[in-house]
């Protein structure tokens, strides 16, 4: 069981649900697949606030992820699955038979001594999770991870713990994929994708418990718009709570950007014309 909980012998244990997955077996990282990660805090060059809440936070290595899968037709053993403080997912330490090492995101029901390849093709319809193959070859109706927008940039869709994409179809040379969130997307055939699910699905299932664990993890408290005076943000104001005033008719950001109920996605973006069916069920602009 990847979710533990505690006997409540604080005030913060008794709601504290924590996601410690069975299948890690290493806790130190690669020495060599690793290098040092400066934290911004949330500021620019200038040292102004860009992004806000955020700051402090544990020190963190950033891990060294071989998204693009290059060495190919070359079989690689599982070393090891660890834990990556720098996304929801776990790695998978993985050694080729010319002695290289490299990182994957590991996918789910991967263990230690298992094997994965990267190739351009198939004979054996070796389809097994971590195999990576262009989505050319894979069969319609399979579930992937780590896919490619580009061929050759490497991947950058479902990379999260837990999430998969399904490979529609292949046809009129493009690859038809349906998303987590429903939306359905073109893709050049030659771009590359992982067989399986990402592994640790029981992330979005934990829970905190205490403010102190949001700090750790470099998130700092949020104050609503509402709670705060009109000079310093535009909901701001009115005599406690109302509904008609205080800025609850319009939830904006400190400078005026709607916050809900407002596309954020170019109209002019290139990328649209790759996009059949969106994630609210709606078709694209000049699309029949």
């Amino acid at each position: 069981m990847a979710l533990k909980s505690f006997r409540p012998l604080t005030p913060s244990l008794r709601f504290t649900t924590l996601n410690r997955p069975e299948e890690i077996t290493d806790k130190r990282p690669e020495r060599a697949l690793v290098k040092k990660q400066n934290r911004s805090g949330g500021r620019n060059c200038y040292g102004r606030t860009t992004s806000r809440r955020r700051g402090g936070g544990h020190k963190k290595l950033y891990r060294i992820i071989d998204f693009r899968r290059t060495k190919l037709d070359l079989s690689a053993k599982v070393q090891a699955i660890e834990y990556d403080p720098n996304r929801s997912a776990l790695l998978a330490l993985v050694a080729y038979t010319d002695g290289e090492k490299a990182y994957i995101l590991a996918p789910r029901g991967v263990k230690v001594g298992d094997s994965v390849v990267s190739a351009m093709k198939t004979d054996t319809n070796d389809y097994r999770p971590g195999n990576s193959f262009p989505l050319s070859v894979i069969p319609p109706s399979t579930k992937v991870h780590c896919v490619e927008l580009v061929p050759g940039r490497g991947a950058q869709m479902a990379r999260s713990a837990g999430t998969s994409i399904e490979l529609v179809n292949v046809e009129n040379g493009f690859a038809t994929l349906k998303l987590p969130s429903g939306e359905l997307r073109l893709v050049n055939p030659a771009c590359r994708a992982t067989i399986g699910e990402v592994s640790n699905a029981d992330h979005n299932k934990r829970k905190l418990g205490k403010a102190g664990r949001n700090r750790w993890l470099g998130k700092r408290p949020r104050v609503r718009g509402v709670a705060m005076n009109p000079v310093d943000h535009p909901n701001g104001g009115g005599q406690g709570k109302s509904k008609g005033g205080g800025g609850r008719q319009q939830l904006v950001s400190p400078w005026g950007q709607l916050a809900k109920s407002f596309p954020t996605r170019r109209r002019s973006k290139p990328s649209s014309s790759m996009i059949l069916v969106r994630h609210n069920g709606r078709k694209p602009r000049g699309k029949k």
